[in-house]
């Protein structure tokens, strides 16, 4: 097993199977001892804003607030620094722990020894 899992989610309520799935498999991984990184980017930028994962539907799927805050608890969550940026968001806007970073770190995180990348 890896013993970091970088996970990228693109998608938000644009794909809502997609974003879930991705929310999940962190949630599950920072759940079961893995370190997790998740990377909030594309349209999941907007969950990273407080309130915004609450407005998140999708039938028979665990609640996005529930699973966001089990990998803030345990792991890290970014929001990417471009997506960010074209959608006015600053550090001050953020929920807690969130933060604000760009591809280097990501690039960093996804090649170091032990992680595995995963993209949504």
């Amino acid at each position: 097993m890896a013993k970091k899992l970088v996970i990228k989610v693109t998608a938000g309520a644009d794909a809502p199977e997609r974003c879930s799935q991705a929310f999940t498999v962190a949630a599950v991984a920072a759940a079961s001892g893995v370190e997790v990184s998740l990377w909030l980017t594309g349209e999941s930028a907007w969950f990273a804003l407080p309130g915004r994962a609450a407005e998140f539907e999708l039938p028979h799927a665990a609640p996005l607030p529930d699973l966001l805050d089990s990998v803030l608890a345990a792991g890290q969550v970014t929001l990417c620094t471009q997506c960010a940026a074209r959608r006015d968001i600053t550090e001050k806007d953020v929920v807690e722990g969130v933060r604000i970073a760009g591809a280097q770190v990501f690039v960093q995180e996804a090649v170091a020894d032990g992680a595995q990348a995963l993209v949504y």
